[in-house]
């Protein structure tokens, strides 16, 4: 039953949009919030909270800033599902990963903080944004696999608590930084376990013909702890993997497990050195649309310690500090993106597009992967899906979409569509293409809203040009 503050607005949009809002924060945190909370009239005195507080801002959530209704809302009550595993799992390091650790919004971090997790980062930028937002620096661990000079004297000399490092020559070029500014880094290595996860090529990464990290196959990985042993400056602590992206098979996270731990042993026995730290990478998959079959994190967490303890067992090795990454499974179905519908184009015998105020510069990933998204008309949200239609972007190019032959309620100009689980991997991977200005982003928590990220201006977008 919809909440009496609900059902008394009178304009029926209004309404129709604040049913939807309403089912999709029973959808994302009811079962969550119940798991904690334990009292069903809590959760929905909670619910209720939350609703009344955002009709009061229906004005911001809608976007009426100059009709432009581009937004993306990000509720932080799924946190609740890290919180119910916190305190479990002690001697395990929760890592962000990229997908928050966005180039511009400060708050994002802040809240990672607070929540006492571990936050990735892959450049400069995002370092040092990690840094301004005050993130303590000893949780920080330096990705990728083509660092900068310059980037690696920053994290050098911010004391970035681990970098991981990607290749040898990085390993070179760290240790004679390190070297001559007096100080020592603490170092993991990127291991390719050659573990196929069947996702998309391009978020494929565990396997050997990859552009990040050290195979296992050829022997380049024992050659680089062998190096890394020898070099000054240079404190060789761990490893490190990631498999890939949007994975539902538990399975192969036990068997990177395994893979890691049998290197580990390896090391041991050529070396004399014992691993300290093991971080296992994330990947874990959300939904986004209704076939996929994401696993809860106490499933992943039950099974992995499961090979861990086992595998250390067998090798008489001392349990390492286990790292995971949960990234995109904490933050990406908390956030929703809101567009204005601009045209309804139909071609007859092809299909109809759906033109929208935004596209590829606030969400790429259906250009560069065909991700599945499941979109929505907000105002329309208590109809039935009875159109099918491709969702454009309004980009210069034929490319810019959102999702192909989607179902939707029957679209019309001035609707509002609505875009699900787009918490990760979208505002970080905006862009200014066509000079399209990137959107505000507004938080959500505990009945009240925020915004986190300005929308940019025009003045924006040439305040770097000469």
């Amino acid at each position: 039953m919809l909440p009496l503050v609900i059902m008394a607005i009178e304009d029926e949009d209004d309404k129709a949009f604040m049913t939807w809002l309403y089912l999709q924060y029973r959808r994302l945190i009811y079962s969550e919030v119940r798991k904690i909370i334990g009292n069903t009239d809590e959760v929905e005195d909670l619910l209720q909270s939350v609703v009344e507080k955002l009709i009061e801002k229906l004005s911001l959530l809608r976007g009426m800033e100059q009709n432009k209704l581009v937004n993306y809302i990000i509720s932080t009550a799924k946190n609740t599902a890290y919180n119910s595993l916190r305190g479990k799992d002690r001697g395990i390091l929760w890592e962000e990963q990229e997908a928050l650790a966005d180039p511009a919004p400060t708050p994002e971090d802040q809240i990672i903080a607070q929540e006492e997790l571990g936050a990735d980062v892959v450049s400069g930028g995002e370092l040092y944004t990690a840094l301004q937002a005050g993130f303590p620096v000893g949780r920080i661990y330096f990705h990728g696999n083509n660092k900068t000079a310059d980037e690696l004297t920053m994290a050098l000399e911010a004391g970035v608590g681990r970098i991981v490092v990607d290749n040898i020559a990085e390993l070179e070029l760290l240790s004679a930084l390190a070297k001559a500014a007096g100080k020592t880094a603490n170092i993991l290595f990127r291991i390719k376990p050659g573990i196929d996860a069947h996702t998309h090529n391009f978020v494929r990464t565990g396997q050997i013909d990859s552009k990040f990290g050290f195979a296992l196959e050829t022997g380049e990985a024992m050659e680089a702890v062998a190096r890394a042993l020898s070099l000054p400056g240079i404190s060789f602590v761990g490893i490190h993997c990631h498999i890939g992206s949007q994975i539902f098979d538990i399975d192969l996270f036990c068997h990177a497990a395994e893979v890691m731990l049998d290197f580990a042993q390896q090391v041991r026995e050529i070396h004399g050195c014992t691993i300290q730290e093991l971080n296992l990478g994330g990947g874990f998959g959300i939904r986004y649309v209704e076939e996929d079959d994401p696993k809860e994190l106490e499933s992943y967490m039950e099974a992995v310690s499961m090979v861990v303890s086992a595998r250390c067992e067998t090798y008489g090795l001392p349990v390492p500090f286990i790292c995971i990454e949960p990234g995109r499974s904490i933050v990406g179905d908390t956030g929703i993106t809101l567009y204005t519908v601009g045209s309804v184009k139909t071609i007859p015998g092809c299909r109809t597009y759906v033109s929208i105020d935004g596209g590829m510069t606030d969400n790429p990933r259906y250009a560069l992967y065909q991700s599945s998204y499941e979109a929505i008309i907000a105002n329309k949200a208590a109809q039935q899906k009875d159109f099918t239609a491709t969702i454009a972007g309004r980009c210069c190019e034929s490319g810019d979409l959102i999702q192909e032959h989607t179902p939707l309620q029957t679209p019309a100009a001035g609707d509002i569509l609505a875009v699900l689980s787009t918490g990760a991997y979208n505002y970080s991977m905006a862009s200014n293409y066509n000079r399209v200005l990137r959107p505000p982003v507004v938080m959500v928590h505990g009945g009240a809203d925020s915004i986190a990220v300005r929308r940019e201006t025009y003045a924006d977008l040439v305040r770097n040009d000469l």
